[in-house]
């Protein structure tokens, strides 16, 4: 079932009289619980995409239908509402608050999301039960990602997105980040979006988007995407 639809989107940043163009006509969709990976360079509009979907932008021209609702037009207090209930957040840098628990971190999402799960529960899944009142600076990048993996599921949204995820991870606790991500995700039934540079991930996709230079360059079904084991890192 559809959940996901871009048509015709554009998105063009204006720096005084200099137009970039992010993205230029971009169309697809996305189907529910699958784990989708959009692929490419820097620069190649990859968190464009990204930002539009998760509605922290809006676009140019063209619509973004999610669950059949268009919302390129939403207000900005709409949009608020839409990031609250729908999508969650995964990125590079944990964006955890330095001055609150691993427990704090991810129960904050209580108070914005209509229906959060239960906080000690997402912690326990990532396997952090141990460290509910540690504070992030003594945690290692692997653990504050898998802080920030159950903040962002606590929240129990439709789409998690994740912006290159294992970026700043070494390849061993990034394998074990994804296992946990793609396995949470899918037990919880959500759509994943990862957006990467990183070929290895796209091998556990279920759909492929390759993006360059603003534009959609295919789009691949796997029918039967490797796991993380079997992907050679």
């Amino acid at each position: 079932m559809e959940i996901v639809r871009f048509e015709n989107v554009t998105r063009i940043y204006k720096t005084g009289e200099h137009e970039l163009k992010a993205l230029d006509g971009v169309s697809f969709s996305l189907d529910k619980g699958k784990f989708v990976v959009i692929l490419g360079p820097s620069g190649a509009g990859k968190s464009t995409l990204l930002n539009l979907l998760g509605g922290l932008d809006s676009p140019t021209s063209g619509t973004i239908t999610v669950n059949k609702k268009d919302i390129s037009t939403l207000s900005d207090n709409e949009l608020a509402d839409y990031r609250a209930a729908t999508v969650g957040f995964v990125f590079q840098f944990y964006n955890l608050i330095p001055t609150l628990t691993v427990y704090e971190n991810v129960e904050l999402v209580s108070q914005i999301a209509p229906e959060a799960l239960d906080a000690k529960q997402m912690i326990s899944e990532v396997g952090l039960e141990d460290h509910l009142h540690n504070f992030p600076s003594e945690l290692s990048g692997g653990e504050q990602q898998r802080v920030s993996i159950a903040r962002a599921l606590a929240k129990n949204p439709q789409i998690l997105l994740c912006d290159e995820p294992t970026g700043a991870l070494d390849s061993e606790t990034g394998v074990m980040v994804l296992k946990l991500l793609l396995s949470m995700a899918k037990n919880y039934g959500k759509t994943i979006v990862i957006v990467t540079h990183n070929q290895s991930i796209a091998k556990m996709a279920d759909v492929v988007i390759r993006v360059k230079n603003g534009h959609i360059r295919s789009i691949e079904e796997q029918s039967d995407p490797l796991s993380a084991d079997e992907v050679e890192w």
